[in-house]
This record gives C-alpha cells, structure tokens and sequence, in this order.
C-alpha cells in the first residue's frame, strides 16, 4: 500500500538505516493514527523480529508468543523463556546468526503491553540494548505504543538505564487535510473539499478512520454509518481510545469533556476547578499525557494573560461529545438534520477554527509569508471597557501583523456594514490595546472566500479559502 505524506517521519526511519552506529527510535501517538503502518512500510525489508504485545496479557502469555513469534524467523525450536532476561538472550542468539554488515530492525510493538507488573520486562530490554544493542553497529530497534502515559513516563522521560539512550523520537500525528485528500482520492472516494472538511470535523485526520468511508456514499451518509447507525464503527471509539492509552481514564476524560465545552480554552486553575480534579503531579501528568497524544494543546494569548490556555483540538472527541453520544444509534439519516439546528453553526464556527489553527503553515503560505519568521497565537483584550477577541493573529518580523479572522460558511461570505464596523471595532481595539506600531492587515479566511464589494475592499487585505487549507 501506498504510504502518504509523513515526510519527516520517514526521513528519520531512513537515516537510521544509513547510520554507523545502532539506533534506539521510540514511535507514539494516539491509538489508529497509523504508526505500525509506518514503520512496516519504512522498514519491510529490514524487520529481522517483530514482536507485538497483546492487550492485558499476562507474562507468561507473552513468554510463549516471544518463542512462537521467534521459531517464525529461526524455524527452530527452543524451549520458551522462563523470564525476560533469558528471551532477550535467545534474541541476541538469533541475531548473531544473521550476516553482517547491513541494518537489521527489531521492532517491538504495543511495548507498553509487554511490560505488564512484575514482569521485568522494561529492565530486561534496558540491559538487551545497553549491554548488547550499544556494542554493534548495525541494529535499529524500535520500541512504538499507544499508551501515551507509558511511552512518555517511562520511556522518553526514563530516568533509569534508558536515560538519554534514545537516538530519536517520533510522533506520529493525524493527517493534515491534504494528506486527507490524498487517502480519500487514493481509494477512489470523490469528495469536493468542502466534504473533504466536513468528514474531517467529525473524525479528524485518522487514517484508520478515514479507511472506512466507501467510495458508494457521500460524506453525509459515510457520517451517517460509522457515527450513529447501531453498529457504527465510530460510535464505541470514544472508550476504546482512552481505555487502550492511558490509566486511570476517568481523569483524562473529564478534562476532554470539560474543554469540549468552552471555546476558547481553560487555564489550569479553571480546568482544575472545573473537572475537580486535585491540583498536583497527577493533575499536570494527565494534561502532558494529552497534549503528548494530540487531544489538547496549550498556548499563551498574544500580550494577554500570561496563563497559557488549554483547548480541545481533536475533532473526534469534539464530534463525539457533541453529536454522537446524545443520539439515538438510527438508520434513517440523521446528520443533515442535525447541520439544520442552531448549536450547529457554534460547533462548526469552532472546529473549522481549531483546523486552521493546526493548519497554521498553510495559511502563511496563503500570505506568502513562509520566509519571514513570524509567531502566531489567539488574543482577548479591552480598552476602556470596550472589549474584542480575534480567533489568529500572525505577528511578522516584516513589521506587519495579519489578524485572522475566520468564518464557517456554506456559501461565500459577504462582509455588510455591521459587520464592516465589528471588524474596524476590532482592529482599533487591538491597536490602542497593544499599542503596536506595526500595520495591522486582516486575513479573513473562509470555506468559499468572500463576495467582493466596498465593504471588503476598504477592511480585508488578504482571503484565504478551503483551497488554500489543503495546500500540500
């Protein structure tokens, strides 16, 4: 199968490959986000073992499959491991076995699950890789998982035998929308872009989910099937992710819930306060876990409160919260109905903003301003009790600063005279607020760009639409 975009990622499984020493590369990311597809496809000529733990299986279980899974590359048979230590030595046996002088992967899957209590895994592959792995040059070993609490406590942040043993790490993030593009095109589904985007509010960019929409059905229906027909594929994903990533899930879902419900953002304390959560080490764990696994992120407003703000950014768990779990499962169709309701239009307003803020460099590229080093961020601010907010703002070293300010329309958005004024009113806010001495221009970004009269030509300097959003 064709792997698409993850151009970064494949550039560092690549240069494993070419390395004069052997390499340590530890993959995550959230559950179906395509990260053993990724490395089989880099590596599938090189994968000497392959080993992936099963989902609470018990030591001995997991024993059992290492000497099956072992007798599949060797064909010889050998008594199973009565312990980590003993596996690993039978591993090393093996791979000394093969010629020398080319790479050669062991690839552990769901490594989190290997490591179950009292197993000694972890210790064991610490020693495999220090004692063994370190003295060659020609292994790369990677370790990849799920479970964004263990990959990033007791992996990435090991402060044992691992520590600072890793060569690199990788996280495999969701499509951006034209990588979404590209998977759908590549199995013959023929969406405009603007269905492209609604698929991509409901699911996000998970190519895992994306693989389920039939090239027979429109974008509607595809939502209609997998998010509220009884035996949607969508429909039960909500538990299954957070149950398959992290302990103790109750935490992590109320803080998803929680943001789910505000649109722009929670500080800590309000968060905290929110879900009733105990301010400590557990609380500030959890949040890292999901922003390591790209259900949340945290920014800090332009010149405003210097609390950084958390906010939901997947769209899934978005959709989720939203629509799926307050709906009867139906075979009827229910989706165009409820794109009909009023809460739609505040829903949809959000995501499609959360989706051009991830997709941040294309809209510079849009602004063809990809050679100037800028920042960009959100701002809330007030001047003489008059208060204003503006969704993005790029603040550019070529002393000039584009406030974005975006619409989800279904049609192109026509810019009246109330609307003309609010966004003067903005502008002068933020500009006796800030007092910058930068020019201020405003890009309005949109699903089908704006209609064209006096009112657009005397406020909007820039129209980013759906088109650019997509730019490769």
């Amino acid at each position: 199968m064709e792997l698409i975009g993850r151009e970064n990622e494949r550039a560092i499984l690549e240069n494993a490959l070419i390395s004069k020493q052997s390499e340590l590369l530890v993959v995550y990311g959230r559950r179906r986000v395509g990260k053993t597809f990724l490395i089989r496809q880099i590596y599938q000529k090189y994968i000497c073992f392959e080993l992936v733990g099963m989902y609470k299986a018990s030591a001995k279980e997991h024993l059992t499959l290492f000497k099956l899974t072992l007798f599949n590359y060797t064909q010889k048979k050998s008594k199973t491991p009565t312990c980590w230590i003993e596996a690993f030595q039978q591993l090393k046996e093996y791979v000394d076995t093969l010629p020398k002088g080319k790479k050669k992967v062991i690839f552990i899957d769901e490594f989190p699950w290997l490591d179950n209590n009292k197993s000694s895994f972890l210790k064991a592959f610490d020693n495999f890789w220090n004692s063994y792995a370190t003295k060659r040059a020609d292994l790369v070993v990677v370790i990849c998982g799920s479970a964004a609490a263990y990959m990033i406590n007791k992996i990435i942040k090991n402060k044992g035998g691992l520590h600072n043993r890793l060569t690199d790490k990788i996280r495999v993030n969701p499509f951006t929308l034209a990588e979404t593009a590209k998977l759908l095109k590549k199995n013959y589904i023929k969406f405009t872009l603007y269905d492209i985007l609604q698929v991509y509010m409901a699911m996000g960019g998970i190519p895992h989910y994306l693989e389920k929409i039939r090239k027979d059905e429109s974008a509607v229906q595809a939502i209609d099937r997998l998010c509220f027909e009884k035996d949607g594929f969508l429909r039960n994903e909500f538990k299954n992710v957070f149950a398959s990533l992290f302990e103790q899930t109750e935490n992590h879902e109320a803080i998803i819930r929680t943001l789910a419900n505000v649109r722009k953002g929670l500080t800590r304390n309000e968060l905290l306060q929110k879900t009733k959560l105990p301010s400590g080490g557990n609380s500030t764990r959890t949040l890292n876990e999901l922003e390591e696994s790209g259900f949340i992120e945290h920014y800090t407003p332009y010149q405003g409160n210097k609390n950084a703000l958390y906010r939901l950014t997947d769209e899934y768990c978005s959709f989720y919260i939203k629509y799926i779990e307050k709906s009867k499962p139906t075979k009827n169709g229910i989706w165009n109905k409820l794109q009909r309701e009023i809460s739609f239009k505040s829903w949809a307003g959000f995501t499609f903003e959360t989706i051009c803020i991830k997709h941040i460099e294309q809209i510079k590229e849009a602004l063809k301003i990809t050679g100037i080093h800028s920042v960009s961020g959100s701002w809330i601010g007030k001047n003489k009790g008059n208060g204003a907010q503006i969704d993005l703002l790029i603040d550019r070293d070529d002393h000039v600063i584009n406030l974005c300010e975006i619409k989800f329309y279904n049609t192109p958005f026509t810019i009246d005279k109330n609307y003309a004024e609010e966004l003067m009113h903005k502008q002068n806010i933020f500009a006796q607020s800030t007092q910058t001495r930068k020019s201020i221009f405003v890009a309005f970004i949109s699903t089908y760009g704006i209609i064209e009269n006096e009112y657009s030509k005397q406020i909007v300097q820039n129209s980013i639409t759906l088109k650019d959003l997509f730019l490769d």
